[in-house]
């Protein structure tokens, strides 16, 4: 699309909001970040940050969203535990409230940013296309089912006057993440880590800038009745890694020991299992240091066929992976986050 957009990136002073709204802000766009707290690193760009509860200020949503050419829901509640009642008012009721906001102010475009977990069995997803792999009819954690429950409310809302389409980009990866390596490096220098599993899975992750990157390709196609439109699409760098070979990289680079010692899959959903028991019945803070989902994501396959998200809308890898991983120690190292 040759003109500016005008768009607004709710969840935009997240790891992956942020990267949105700075590749929206180089090629000109006008962009409004609406999160619970406002954010000076995007108003640095030259965005506008707004504070709004996404759960409760349905007006002041609907008047942020006048004249907007599309948004960019992208705000969640991550994380493996916590109570079903929260995941689901922050992840689906808050993703009805920006969807009927959009209706109601004419919006013509969302584009959702969803997870590869929402349509996760379990069980091994090795170069799965998005018809092979169907919502399940039962979820290992609140967070994917809200996430599936959200996303499908997104893509049934999709119709000559509002287009919508779904990424879900998996494991999100880079520079500035807030959650997923620094707690892995963290439990890695401690020597709390075990491969679990033969350590051989391959996974597909997402370098931040590339995620960001296809959601800004599927905006800019996304129109009624275009390919994309009412259509949710994995998201991933174009080689799936060989999960366990790729954290002892990132700690080997980094002055973390690698990770050698070993439990079983079966142990580990087990040992799992009872934890998750006890942090119900004991009404614990914190989450359990492993669960049955987490057991899972770290011993299956889980990648993905990219054809559709190419053929609908020109995804590509932006930032190759010898880059991205430079990219990513560097920033490790001037962070402090490795060993000594």
């Amino acid at each position: 699309m040759g003109d500016e957009m005008n768009a607004v990136v709710t969840g935009g002073g997240g790891f992956l909001g942020q990267r949105i709204v700075a590749r929206l802000r180089h090629r000109g766009d006008a962009v409004t970040v609406v999160s619970r707290n406002r954010y000076p690193a995007v108003e640095a760009m030259g965005a506008t940050s707004v504070s709004v509860d996404l759960t409760e200020d349905s007006e002041a949503l609907v008047s942020l969203m006048d004249g907007v050419d599309v948004v960019f829901h992208v705000a969640a509640l991550a994380g493996i535990w916590g109570k079903r009642e929260t995941f689901f008012s922050i992840n689906t009721e808050g993703t009805r409230r920006v969807i009927e906001a959009c209706q109601r102010a004419g919006v013509p475009r969302l584009v959702y940013t969803g997870s590869p977990s929402a349509t996760w069995s379990g069980e091994n997803e090795a170069g799965c296309t998005e018809a092979e792999c169907p919502y399940p009819e039962t979820f290992l954690a609140h967070y994917p089912a809200s996430k599936a429950a959200a996303e499908q409310l997104v893509l049934a809302a999709n119709c000559p006057e509002f287009a919508t389409t779904s990424l879900r980009p998996h494991l999100i990866w880079g520079p500035d993440d807030p959650h997923l390596l620094p707690r892995l490096l963290a439990r890695g220098r401690q020597g709390r880590l075990r491969i679990v599993g033969e350590g051989k899975n391959q996974v597909g992750i997402t370098f931040v800038d590339n995620a960001a990157h296809a959601h800004i390709l599927a905006a800019d196609a996304l129109a009624p009745g275009s390919a994309n439109a009412g259509k949710g699409y994995f998201i991933t760098d174009d080689v799936p890694v060989v999960l366990w070979d790729w954290i002892n990289e990132v700690f080997s680079r980094s002055g973390v020991a690698p990770v050698t010692k070993k439990i079983s899959a079966a142990r580990a959903e087990w040992a799992g299992g009872v934890l998750e028991w006890i942090w119900r019945m004991g009404h614990l803070s914190g989450e359990p240091p492993m669960t049955r989902f987490v057991a899972r994501q770290l011993s299956t396959d889980h990648h993905y066929d990219l054809s559709a998200a190419r053929q609908d809308f020109g995804y590509a890898q932006l930032v190759a992976d010898d880059e991205a991983f430079e990219k990513l120690i560097d920033w490790i190292k001037a962070e402090g986050l490795g060993g000594a």
